[in-house]
C-alpha cells in the first residue's frame, strides 16, 4: 500500500522563512523543512495499481504557472482541540482551480472525491491531544508575508509514517505543461 498526497514546494527561502517561525508553543511537534509542503489533495493509501494510475493520470494535468505568496498564519482544531499550525498561502483562487483538476483525476481513477473544503496552507506543527497554547503565536505571526513564488509543478509523495515524524518521498513531478517522471515501483 501506498500513502500518497499532491502538494507544491515551496522554494527553500520561504521554507527557510517558516522554519525561523517554529518556536514558542508549548506541545508543538514543528515540521522539518523536509515536511514543508502546500498540500493540494490527500490521497491516502491505496494499492500500487491504483497508485500508477493516478501517477500516469496526473500527466495529463495542464495548467498556466501562477505565482503565490505566504499569509498569515492559524490553526484548525478537532472538537474544539488545537491540533495543526499553518500558515496560509495566497491568492486561494488558482491553488483552488489545481485542487478540482487533481480532484477529477482522482476519482477518474476510482478515489472519492474531496468532501473538505480547500484552504491552501503549509502545516507548521501538530499538537497531541493536549493541544496548545497558540493565541501568542498567532498575533506574533498573523502579519506573516513572504515574497511571491511561482508555481509551475505540483508533485506527488507517498508519506512513510515513522517512529518520530512522517518521511515524505517525492514520487512523480509534474510540470504545468504536463511533463512527468512518474516512478511508483
Amino acid at each position: 500500500m501506498h500513502r500518497l498526497f499532491v502538494a507544491i514546494r515551496p522554494p527553500a527561502d520561504q521554507r527557510a522563512n517558516l522554519l525561523s517561525l517554529m518556536d514558542g508553543v508549548e506541545g508543538a511537534r514543528w515540521q522539518g523543512d523536509d515536511q514543508l509542503h502546500l498540500t493540494l489533495r490527500f490521497i491516502g493509501e491505496v494499492d500500487r495499481h491504483r497508485a500508477n494510475d493516478l501517477a500516469d493520470a496526473l500527466g495529463a494535468i495542464r495548467f498556466a504557472p501562477f505565482d503565490v505568496h505566504l499569509s498569515g498564519v492559524g490553526a484548525f482544531d478537532r472538537k474544539g482541540v488545537v491540533d495543526t499550525l499553518w500558515a496560509g498561502v495566497k491568492p486561494r483562487d488558482p491553488l483552488a482551480a489545481l485542487h478540482r483538476k487533481i480532484d477529477r483525476v482522482c476519482v477518474s481513477v476510482g478515489l472519492l472525491p474531496e468532501s473538505r473544503a480547500y484552504l491552501p496552507h503549509v502545516t507548521l506543527a501538530r499538537f497531541g491531544r493536549a493541544g496548545g497554547l497558540i493565541a501568542p503565536f498567532l498575533a506574533r505571526h498573523a502579519a506573516l508575508t513572504g515574497a511571491l513564488f511561482r508555481v509551475d509543478r505540483f508533485t506527488l509523495f507517498e508519506s512513510r509514517l515513522g517512529q518520530q515524524r512522517a518521511i515524505y518521498q517525492a514520487i512523480a513531478d509534474y510540470a504545468d505543461d504536463g511533463a512527468a517522471q512518474p516512478s511508483l515501483d
